[in-house]
């Protein structure tokens, strides 16, 4: 809706029907000392043309037709025109939500078509709806794990994304659960299996590792998960590039899939929305938070769909309820729901394909920091070079670069985080390598 100001007839008439005569009288109740006296010091109004094309002006500043390397969580992949098409239905658009689930058949047959293709991607039996982002599901996934074990430990590899387990902390420090982090191997770059085997104990409820990695390695997810559940702990599989899945074998070794699904047909946008996902075995389902879209029948005896778990409080008492603070992002879910339709079982291992060709094509002669193998996704020495300056370079040729390490990360200071995707192109990425050579 445009915003539309009142004219001075419909001020006066609002007045009148208040029983004042004028602006003054309304806000007389109120300290003088409160009151400003004088206009606001902002410029006169223009007028919607002019208003149109300073936004344009402002649009033109932005990194339109700029090359991009930069991941580390947000990745930049091709978004075919049919996700939005579909997305931007009114049907959609507005009813977002299954409130009155009766009256969502739409929402919750895209909601159920969702959860089914995240099972056939992760490996697992059950889906929930959709979490706020994969930095909100890694603790959602983490008490759950608490819930199942009746243990308060977490185990969190270093090289989750640094984000996800600030957001983890967070949860953990209001919820009095220790969180300890297992370190990497600094040659691999990978998590390192005797630290993990040193900090693993019977109070342990979760091991949460990310695969590929922040660093874009690819864990042992097998070996892993043996050593969690020697100790019976629980193995949470978290995955940030939604579109490894395409390739990669899905973790059938974990308890728990958590992850984010921004690659699958969601704009970087500045951090969101997005959509994250919960994913687990049939035995678990009942301690996931969210809800869960089920296939049932009318009372005429044709297809249907309802709301067949809803642990939220919203929904159920406090005291039962999964989670307070989760809900679903059904439309964004929606978009990742067509993207996979779109591509198909074939078509998503060709992206996928695509990507692993284009991400070793650039890491070809680079000085890779670790040897571990990787998706598309890896970290670079620069050379003596600060990963600033060579952004620098980058960015005057219109090209983002990379994530400088040393952010998150002070040992790897010299370090840039490099990502190709199928967007990438040779001539771009020669111009990547002799930035860094």
């Amino acid at each position: 809706m445009r915003y539309l100001p009142k004219s001075d007839a419909e001020r006066k008439e609002m007045l009148a029907t208040l029983g004042m005569d004028s602006i003054e009288r309304l806000y007389a109740h109120l300290p003088k000392e409160v009151l400003l006296d004088r206009p606001l010091s902002i410029a006169p109004g223009k007028s919607e043309y002019e208003i149109i094309d300073w936004f344009r002006a402002r649009g033109d500043e932005n990194a339109v037709g700029y090359a991009c390397f930069l991941g580390a969580g947000a990745y930049y992949h091709y978004r075919p025109v049919m996700c939005d098409v579909v997305v931007s239905r009114g049907e959609f658009l507005t009813s977002y939500t299954p409130y009155q689930a009766e009256m969502a058949q739409g929402t919750l047959t895209t909601i159920f078509e969702f959860q089914t293709m995240i099972c056939q991607l992760t490996g697992m039996d059950v889906a929930n709806a959709s979490m706020y982002d994969g930095s909100s599901a890694i603790p959602e996934a983490a008490m759950m794990a608490m819930r199942i074990t009746g243990r308060h430990k977490v185990l969190v590899a270093r090289t989750v994304h640094p984000e996800y387990r600030a957001v983890l902390a967070t949860y953990a420090k209001y919820q009095g659960v220790p969180v300890a982090e297992i370190a990497y191997d600094p040659e691999t770059g990978k998590l390192d299996l005797d630290d993990l085997a040193a900090k693993l104990d019977a109070q342990t409820a979760a091991v949460i590792i990310q695969s590929p990695n922040f660093f874009g390695c690819l864990e042992d997810t097998a070996k892993i998960a043996a050593l969690a559940h020697s100790k019976g702990a629980l193995l949470v599989f978290s995955f940030a590039e939604a579109v490894s899945l395409g390739l990669l074998e899905p973790p059938h070794e974990a308890d728990i899939v958590v992850g984010e699904m921004q690659s699958f047909a969601h704009p970087p946008s500045y951090g969101g929305p997005y959509a994250g996902i919960v994913a687990t075995k049939e035995k678990y389902m009942r301690q996931l938070p969210g809800r869960l879209a089920g296939e049932t029948k009318d009372s005429a005896g044709n297809r249907a769909f309802c709301l067949t778990l809803s642990t939220r409080e919203q929904h159920i008492r406090r005291e039962k309820a999964t989670s307070n603070i989760c809900t679903n992002q059904a439309l964004i879910a929606l978009m990742a729901t067509v993207f996979m339709s779109v591509y198909g079982k074939q078509g998503l291992r060709e992206l996928a394909v695509q990507n692993l060709s284009k991400a070793h094509y650039l890491a070809g002669g680079l000085p890779l920091r670790f040897s571990g193998p990787f998706f598309n996704e890896f970290a670079v020495s620069t050379n003596g070079k600060s990963p600033e300056a060579v952004n620098e370079a980058l960015l005057s040729q219109k090209i983002v670069g990379g994530l400088p390490l040393g952010k998150y990360y002070p040992e790897l200071s010299g370090c840039l985080l490099l990502c190709a995707t199928e967007m990438s192109r040779r001539e771009q990425m020669d111009k990547v390598k002799g930035a860094i050579l």
